[in-house]
């Protein structure tokens, strides 16, 4: 079967990355413009073009027919809600995505965001980008989708678009949604007691639910956490105290009744990150890799919808990327 290309934007610590290279696509580049984000990418796979920079500056000609462009585009700030598409605002990635897409004229188009763009404050916004995409050749599809249909253990909603152009966007469907994912507990339980706590057990039983949303944070406040108040809380009812991030899972004089920390290595379980995938940098750095991250179930779910629709396949049955699958992906 080819292998289809990808120019995946704002790629951060490579969730959709491994979802996409797992559904079939190889990448004709991955950009971001974190140095950490890039090393991350550069460490686990070091044969990619990965490019450090501003999506401002990309050059999307030089990627002139490649199958998708796909990226977490992060979200347009609240203020810019009611104005219109291409208003001057830095932090506003959509106008460039578009850019490329022109200069690009890829066969597909993916776009991931959080839930707040499906709000009725950003309708204007929503049918802006639409109509241009129109403009330039694609039906598109928008859908909140919630990764916990895809085998992640956690809700997780993200808003996700997906553009084809014609004759492809007639063959485009939404990956089905998959059994319940496990819970917390039992994912995390041999990660928890791998340096023998006694209280294991106890807590993966306690521990019977999905996670909260994970966040990654942000850049201007403190060390790595599970979120704000509200979020600890729920954290904190499947045991886990979310006011920070463990350096290591509890060790066996930790007390067998208490409420342990996760580390950045269990959260990256929970975002579906495979265990062999290694993040670079400090770990503040890392955490936040893992908090933004586009869950790679998710990304493998939707990649081979659009993959199916670019290749005219039909989807025989639904497939789950398995959390820590630890079979090589090279």
């Amino acid at each position: 079967m080819p292998e289809l290309s990808v120019l995946e934007i704002c790629s951060g610590g490579g969730g959709q990355s491994i979802g996409l290279e797992l559904a079939g696509f190889g990448h004709a580049a991955a950009v971001d413009i974190e140095p950490d984000a890039c090393a991350t990418l550069i460490r686990n796979r070091p044969s990619w073009n990965v490019i450090e920079g501003d999506v401002a500056h990309l050059d999307g000609k030089q990627f002139r027919g490649v199958d998708l462009l796909a990226g977490g585009i992060p979200c347009p700030p609240f203020s810019i809600a009611g104005k219109q598409l291409g208003d001057q605002d830095e932090r506003d990635l959509f106008p460039h995505a578009l850019r490329l897409v022109r200069e690009a004229r890829p066969s597909a188009v993916l776009v991931e965001n959080v839930r707040g763009l499906s709000s009725d404050r950003f309708r204007d916004y929503r049918s802006r980008v639409l109509q241009e995409l129109s403009s330039l050749g694609y039906e598109s599809f928008w859908r909140l989708l919630n990764a916990s249909d895809y085998g992640v253990p956690q809700l997780r909603p993200r808003f996700v678009l997906v553009a084809l152009r014609a004759p492809f966007a007639a063959g485009f469907h939404w990956p089905q949604r998959l059994g319940p994912p496990g819970t917390v507990g039992e994912t995390l339980r041999d990660l928890m007691g791998s340096r023998g706590w006694a209280g294991t057990d106890v807590w993966a039983k306690a521990a019977n639910d999905i996670a909260p949303t994970i966040v990654g944070g942000s850049r201007k406040h403190g060390g790595p956490d599970l979120g704000p108040t509200r979020a600890r809380r729920q954290w904190l009812k499947l045991r886990v105290d979310g006011k920070g991030i463990a350096d290591e899972p509890p060790p066996s004089d930790f007390p067998p009744d208490g409420i342990p920390r996760l580390t950045t290595r269990m959260v990256a379980r929970l975002q579906g990150f495979p265990d062999s995938w290694l993040f670079a940098g400090s770990k503040t750095a890392a955490y936040r890799q893992v908090g933004n991250a586009f869950p790679p179930p998710v990304a493998f779910a939707v990649g081979t919808s659009i993959k199916a629709a670019l290749l005219r396949q039909r989807i025989q049955e639904p497939t789950q990327l398995r959390i820590c699958d630890a079979v090589p992906v090279v």
